[in-house]
C-alpha cells in the first residue's frame, strides 16, 4: 500500500460515537431509483483503434514500480503489477466498463444470473464452450470449487488476504453440463458478481502449498490472450507473450514486458527507450507537454560564448532538474545535466500524455482514536473550514481535467452508486467552523500551558516523536502559523497539480434550513467569534494544534501542496497544524496504519462493489480477541454501528436498486461522523509512445489486452479527449 492509493481489488480486500446515532431518517434517504444517473467526469483516453488499423507484432515494455511479490492476487502482498498480471492472463467473470459496471465477460460466460432466491439464492454461469487453461483442460467447475474452497476462511493453512464473498457460499456443484456451474449462497450475497475475478486454475488453488507459494513467481496455467513466459528478478521484469490457446480475438502483440522503473526515473525511460508507456506525474508531465513545443526553445546552450554556472544553475532548477544534483554543481557537471536533459527533451517527443481521473479519490483522513479529533465538533469543523472546490481546482484545473469534489466516499461520478453527500456534513462555512469550536470549547486567546514536548497525535506510536523537539521542531517539522513561509502552497512551483453528536439528541427538523444532517451545525444561540482568529485557539491551558504526517519522496509533491493549503484553510479558523513529513516506505505502515497522526492524506479505490470491498474501510473498532483493536482498514478510527449494519443490508439484499439505496444511505452518515473528508478524484496520467494504440488512460474501464498495438504506417487513431 501506498499514499497515493490502495492497488486492486484483491489487495483492497486483504487486510464509541454518537455522531451518526443522532441523524433524523428522512436526511438519510438519498436519490429516488428514477434519479438521472451520473456519468464519469472524465472518459478514456487510450488513442483508440480498430483492430484493422493495428500492425501485428511487436513488445510493448510497461513501466511498473517494482517486481510483484507474487502473481496470486488473494494474497497480502498482491500489488498493481500482480492485477496487470491478472488482467492478461486469467479469467475474469466480469470486467469493469467505463461507467465503473460489472458486466459480463463474453470471453469466459454466456451468462450468469441468479436462478433461485428461496430456499437460497443460486448463481448459473454458463461459460463459453471455448474457454480452456493453457495446458488444454476446459475451464469448468473444479475450478469454482478450488477457489471457493481456498478462498472461504475456513482453512487457515491457506494464506489469503480476505474471504468476503466466498465465505457466504454453501456448496458449488456441475450444472446440466460441464459447461454450467452452479453456486449456492447460505446466505444472500449482493454482490455476487465480484467473485471468481480473476479466477485462478485447480492446479493453484486446490492445496494449502500451492495456493501459498505455487503462483509467486511462476503461472504455469494460464486462460487468457497472453500467458506468463518468466519472471525475470536479475532485469525486474514480467514477461508475458502471446497465448497459443487463446480462443478470442488473437493478441496483436507478441509480448508485454513488465519493467521495473522507479517514479522519478519515468521522464528518462521513457525517453531512452527503456519503456514505451508509464504511469507519471504532473511535472513529467509538462516535460512530455514541453517536449512537443521544441526541446531546445530557450536552452542556456545556445548561441555563443560561455553561459556562467549561476546561470546554467538557475536553468536547470526552473526546468526540474533535480536539486540536490546541480545545486552545487561546477560548470562542467551543469552543462553536461543541461545536454543529457535536452537529448531527453528530444526524444520525448515521440510521446503523448493520455490523461482521465483515475477510479480512486484522495481524501483527509482525522484520527479519532483519542486526542483532539476524538470530539466529532472539532473534526466537523475541520471539515466545515475546507474549500474542496479549490482544493480540486489546485490539482486537477493544471492538467487540463474536470475539477469536482467528490462527493461521496463509496462511488464516483457514473457509478449506480454514486450521489453527492455531502450535504450532510455541509460546505466550506468558516463562522459555522468557529461555532463548532467555540461550542467545543476552544476559546480564541485562551492561556496555553507551556510545554516541554509537542502534544501528541492520536495513535499509539505518537510517543517515540514527542522526545527532544526543539522549539523550532525536528527536521522536516514546522508549525503553521508559527513558521509560515509559503506553507500554503499558493506560489509554490509545485502547485502543478498531481500526477450526530450528543448536544443535538433531537428530530433535526431545526437544521432543515440549513441543509445538513443534525450535528453538522453547532448549536443555535452559539456564536461564532468575531472576525478573524488572533492566536491559537486554547482550551483547559492546551493549544489547538494537530498533527499532520506526509510523506516525503517521488510523487509526494501534490499531497504537500495539498496539506499546505488545507493547513492555511485551519488557521483562518483558528486550528493550527504541525506539519510532520516522514518517509515514505514508512507513511503507511508506521504512521496512518499505526494511527500516529492526527491529519493525514491518503486515497482509496473505488469499487463496483462498495457493499464488500468498503465495509472493511468504514467498520467501527472492534476489540480483538487479544485485547487489542481491530479496525481493519479504518485507520481513522471513526466508525458507528448503523454504518455497519447498512453495509450489512447491502450487502444481503438481491435488489439492486434498494441495495444502492442503502450505500447512499451509509455514506450519508460516514460524511456526518467526520472521520474522513474526500476531496478530489486522482488524476490519471500516462506517457505512451504516440504509435502505441488502445493503451493509456483507462479511467474505470477494465483494459482490452489483445487490441493493444502499434499503428500501421499512414493509421491514424481515434483523436484524444485530451486533445479535443
Amino acid at each position: 500500500m501506498s499514499h497515493d492509493g490502495v492497488g486492486s481489488r484483491a489487495v483492497l480486500r486483504a487486510t464509541a460515537f454518537l455522531t451518526a446515532g443522532a441523524l433524523a431518517v428522512p436526511l438519510l434517504a438519498g436519490c429516488g431509483s428514477d434519479e438521472k444517473a451520473s456519468r464519469p467526469l472524465a472518459g478514456q483516453d487510450i488513442a483508440q483503434a480498430t483492430r484493422d488499423k493495428v500492425a501485428q507484432g511487436g513488445t510493448v515494455k510497461w513501466a511498473v514500480d517494482a517486481l510483484p511479490e507474487t502473481l496470486n492476487a488473494y494474497q497480502a502482498d498482491a500489488d498493481a503489477g500482480t492485477t496487470r498480471v491478472a488482467q492478461a492472463t486469467l479469467p475474469s467473470m466480469f470486467q469493469l466498463d467505463a461507467n465503473g459496471r460489472p458486466a459480463v465477460n463474453p470471453a469466459y460466460l454466456e451468462s450468469a444470473k441468479v436462478i433461485e432466491t428461496e430456499p437460497r439464492q443460486v448463481v448459473l454461469y454458463k461459460l463459453n464452450q471455448q474457454a480452456v487453461w493453457s495446458d488444454g483442460r476446459e475451464i469448468g467447475a473444479a475450478d469454482f470449487v478450488a477457489q471457493w474452497r481456498a478462498l472461504s476462511g475456513k482453512d487457515s493453512a491457506y494464506w489469503t488476504a480476505r474471504n468476503a464473498g466466498y465465505d457466504r457460499i454453501a456448496k458449488i456443484e456441475r450444472g446440466a453440463s460441464d459447461l454450467q456451474v452452479r453456486v449456492t449462497f447460505s446466505r444472500p450475497y449482493a454482490d455476487w458478481k465480484s467473485l471468481f475475478s480473476p479466477l485462478y486454475p485447480k492446479d493453484v488453488m486446490g492445496t494449502p502449498d500451492a495456493f501459498n507459494d505455487g503462483a509467486r513467481r511462476k503461472l504455469r496455467t494460464t486462460a487468457g490472450p497472453f500467458k506468463v513466459e518468466k519472471v525475470d528478478t536479475a532485469a525486474k521484469d514480467v514477461v508475458l507473450t502471446r497465448n497459443p490457446r487463446w480462443w478470442g480475438q488473437p493478441a496483436k502483440l507478441d509480448q508485454i514486458t513488465l519493467h521495473t522503473v522507479s517514479r522519478e526515473n519515468r521522464a528518462a525511460a521513457l525517453a531512452d527507450g527503456t519503456v514505451d508507456i508509464a504511469d507519471i506525474d504532473a511535472a513529467e508531465a509538462g516535460r512530455i507537454r514541453a517536449a512537443t513545443g521544441g526541446a531546445g526553445a530557450g536552452s542556456p546552450l545556445v548561441g555563443g560564448g560561455k553561459t556562467s554556472a549561476k546561470k546554467l544553475r538557475s536553468w536547470a532548477l526552473a526546468h526540474g532538474l533535480e536539486s540536490k544534483k546541480v545545486a552545487h554543481a561546477g560548470q562542467k557537471k551543469l552543462r553536461r545535466a543541461i545536454t543529457r536533459y535536452l537529448e531527453e527533451q528530444e526524444a520525448l517527443r515521440s510521446f503523448d500524455v493520455r490523461k482521465s481521473l483515475e477510479p480512486a479519490y484522495t481524501q483527509l483522513a482525522l484520527n479519532g482514536a483519542g486526542g483532539l479529533l476524538a470530539d466529532e465538533r472539532v473534526r466537523r469543523a475541520v471539515a466545515r473550514a475546507l474549500d474542496r472546490k479549490e482544493l480540486a481546482k489546485l490539482v486537477l484545473t493544471p492538467l487540463g481535467l474536470p475539477a469536482e469534489p467528490v462527493g461521496s466516499h463509496l462511488a464516483l461520478s457514473g457509478q449506480p452508486a454514486y450521489a453527492d453527500n455531502s450535504g450532510a456534513l455541509g460546505g466550506q462555512d468558516t463562522k459555522e467552523a468557529q461555532a463548532l469550536l467555540a461550542d467545543a470549547g476552544w476559546v480564541p486567546g485562551g492561556p496555553v500551558k507551556a510545554e516541554k514536548k509537542a502534544d501528541k497525535a492520536a495513535g499509539p506510536e505518537s510517543a517515540k516523536d514527542d522526545e527532544d523537539r526543539s522549539e523550532g521542531g525536528k527536521d522536516g517539522e514546522y508549525i503553521v502559523g508559527e513558521d509560515d513561509k509559503n506553507h500554503d502552497g499558493s506560489d509554490d512551483k509545485n502547485e502543478r497539480g498531481d500526477g450526530g453528536g450528543r448536544h443535538l439528541a433531537q428530530d433535526g427538523k431545526q437544521y432543515s434550513g440549513q441543509g445538513g444532517a443534525p450535528g453538522a451545525y453547532a448549536p443555535k444561540g452559539t456564536a461564532a467569534p468575531a472576525g478573524a482568529v488572533n492566536g491559537p485557539l486554547a482550551k483547559d491551558g492546551q493549544a489547538l494544534n494537530l498533527r499532520f504526517v506526509l510523506p516525503t519522496g517521488a510523487g509526494s509533491e501534490t499531497l504537500n501542496t495539498v496539506a499546505g493549503r488545507i493547513s492555511a484553510m485551519l488557521e483562518k479558523v483558528g486550528i493550527r497544524t504541525t506539519v510532520v513529513k516522514v518517509p515514505d516506505e514508512s507513511y503507511f505502515k508506521d504512521h496512518i496504519a499505526a494511527g500516529d497522526f492526527d491529519l493525514a492524506l491518503y486515497s482509496w479505490p473505488a469499487s463496483a462493489f462498495p457493499a464488500t470491498d468498503a465495509r472493511p474501510i468504514f467498520a467501527k473498532p472492534a476489540p480483538a480477541a487479544d485485547g487489542s483493536v481491530n479496525v481493519e482498514q479504518n485507520y481513522t478510527r471513526v466508525g458507528t454501528d448503523q454504518v455497519d449494519q447498512l453495509f450489512d443490508q447491502a450487502a444481503s439484499t438481491l435488489d439492486e436498486d434498494e441495495s444502492r439505496d442503502l450505500i447512499r444511505k451509509a455514506d450519508t452518515r460516514i460524511w456526518a461522523a467526520a472521520g474522513s473528508i474526500p476531496l478530489y478524484q486522482r488524476p490519471q496520467l500516462v506517457g505512451v509512445r504516440k504509435t502505441l494504440v488502445n493503451a493509456g488512460a483507462f479511467g474505470f474501464q477494465t483494459p482490452v489486452y489483445e487490441d493493444m498495438g502499434f499503428l500501421k504506417k499512414g493509421a491514424k487513431a481515434v483523436p484524444s479527449p485530451s486533445k479535443s
